[in-house]
């Protein structure tokens, strides 16, 4: 498309609806991308009186909203309820077996569905309210953009014909702001090999299906992939997970990694494992499974054979939502390997006035994380004084993968406090154990699913780097020591406060041995990530 744009920019103009005079075609603030970053960053800079505009082709929300985040905990929820039910036998009910329990799928799918399109809604009045000007279509950075002036963007919008036979048109309409924000997002992107990208589908392409598969394989060893697989199985697909390496989430603490692949083969999902990825899909026309479509055999790179699938997700990664944007014309580095803009800790690219943040940056690819910034760049570029030198901390990030168990994980794994500190200033505290609520089953203590917790410490004062649990309530247990861990909680801290008994996260504040160290406190650290009394973050020397 960049090519494109390059042979029509000089008829651009000749193109441009007229009616609307430059004055009002121009902004303070213009961000590109209306999903959950760009759109936090356009609301909390219109607080400060600007005039704010922000360009969008698709559904407001972007990733997280409308094909992440959101319909995902939704399928994760249903999955969650599934499991309920398998479980009720253990505490004495009856009479409601799986086999005689329905779910309908379709039913499920539009109820989610109808959920994200009110979301969407909110988010369009919510911007009108903060008098933000949203403007449809795709961005493109008009090259040799000149230092002091104003940063000029065209919107292009390909339009339908009106008998919906295809595209009648082409306009393009210019715009021009002091600042501009990129925050396009990612996308997902599909391995090379014969068939893959015909016959499968993107994590985008879940939230299409119209029915439960019968027969699934998930390729990936990420969160998305771990994530599927686990609502399909538990949902009642025939699973199986693809990994090109031994095991999945291999970037997390290893004791997480380890249980999770513990328990997904307990949960019933198929791991083929040192596959080198898929090699080929193949479709075999005439034989129709239920939906007209033929089944598929999947072979990988080690010479497993998959066959008899009905469904195929590719989860192997994801790529930034650059390729309109025309930003090599326009100078804003990018990352030579994958194509991410290049930013310092200001959100700054290489083009004076022009910011990224979020997933096209690659930094740290969370939706909240995504909002921090957003907010933070605003307030530093309109707000008052004492936001000047304000900027969001990519460090102590904490994520929660939902997978089956859930994981939830915050600062560094045990591996990387020995790089860092040293492996005599790490001290390490663990814990796995069946929680409270497997302990009525009637079955071998082996069998019961276990929770693993750990706390990782550094220095002589103990403080607490690194904290990651999986089991359930994970998810829901892990912001609250989030915060402990930004203000430099120590082992001694954590030992302080009292228990909530009987609960799976009091494990955390009674980690043996319990009260016996040092009892020293953690500093405070500024919430805006500027220095506070003239100190800044915990030196190392003091560790």
């Amino acid at each position: 498309f960049g090519q494109q744009h390059q042979m029509m920019s000089t008829e651009a103009h000749q193109m441009e609806d007229l009616s609307t005079s430059k004055q009002e075609r121009h902004f303070d603030y213009l961000v590109i991308g209306a999903g959950s970053g760009g759109i936090a960053s356009a609301r909390r800079a219109a607080t400060y009186g600007k005039k704010v505009g922000i360009i969008e082709s698709g559904r407001l929300g972007g990733t997280c909203v409308n094909v992440g985040c959101v319909p995902k905990k939704v399928m994760w929820n249903a999955a969650g309820i599934a499991e309920t039910l398998h479980d009720m036998k253990h505490y004495g009910f009856s009479g409601g077996e799986l086999d005689g329990i329905s779910f309908d799928w379709g039913f499920l799918k539009e109820s989610r569905d109808a959920y994200i399109r009110r979301l969407n809604d909110i988010y369009k009045r919510n911007m009108a309210n903060s008098n933000v000007t949203l403007i449809s279509g795709r961005a493109s950075i008009v090259a040799d953009q000149e230092e002091g002036l104003a940063k000029l963007v065209q919107v292009i919008n390909d339009e339908e014909s009106s008998d919906g036979s295809g595209k009648e048109g082409r306009t393009v309409a210019s715009y021009s702001a002091d600042r501009v924000l990129i925050a396009v997002g990612g996308y997902p992107m599909f391995p090379p090999g014969e068939g893959i990208m015909d016959h499968s589908i993107s994590s985008d392409g879940f939230f299409e299906l119209d029915d439960l598969p019968t027969k699934a394989v998930i390729v990936g060893a990420g969160y998305i992939a771990v994530e599927l697989a686990g609502v399909l199985q538990a949902l009642g697909t025939d699973t199986s997970l693809v990994l090109r390496k031994e095991k999945a989430m291999r970037y997390l603490d290893d004791m997480l990694s380890d249980t999770l692949d513990e328990e997904m083969s307990r949960h019933g999902i198929a791991i083929y494992r040192n596959t080198q990825g898929v090699k080929s899909i193949t479709i075999d026309d005439n034989d129709n499974n239920e939906n007209g479509d033929g089944l598929k055999t999947v072979h990988l790179n080690n010479g497993e054979v998959i066959n008899d699938v009905d469904t195929v997700l590719v989860a192997t990664g994801r790529a930034p939502a650059v390729e309109s944007l025309n930003l090599a014309n326009a100078g804003i580095a990018q990352k030579d390997d994958s194509g991410h803009i290049v930013v310092n800790e200001h959100s700054e690219t290489s083009v004076d006035g022009f910011y990224a943040l979020g997933d096209v940056c690659g930094t740290v690819e969370l939706t909240p994380m995504a909002i921090a910034a957003g907010r933070r760049l605003a307030d530093r570029l309109f707000g008052e004084e004492r936001f000047q030198n304000v900027k969001v901390s990519y460090d102590n990030v904490p994520t929660v993968i939902f997978s089956h168990p859930p994981i939830g994980t915050v600062g560094l794994t045990e591996n990387q406090a020995i790089d860092t500190y040293g492996q005599e200033n790490v001290k390490v505290f663990r814990a796995k154990f069946t929680s409270l609520y497997y302990g009525p089953w009637l079955i071998d203590a082996d069998d019961k699913p276990k929770t693993a917790m750990k706390l990782v410490c550094a220095g002589e004062d103990e403080r607490v780097v690194g904290l990651h649990v999986i089991g359930n309530g994970a998810d829901e247990m892990l912001q609250g020591f989030s915060v402990a861990l930004k203000m430099g909680a120590t082992k001694a801290d954590f030992d302080s406060c009292i228990a909530i008994h009987p609960s799976t996260s009091e494990e955390f504040v009674t980690m043996f041995p319990w009260g016996l160290s040092k009892q020293r406190t953690g500093a405070k650290i500024s919430p805006l990530n500027t220095e506070v009394d003239g100190n800044s973050a915990i030196p190392k020397s003091r560790l």
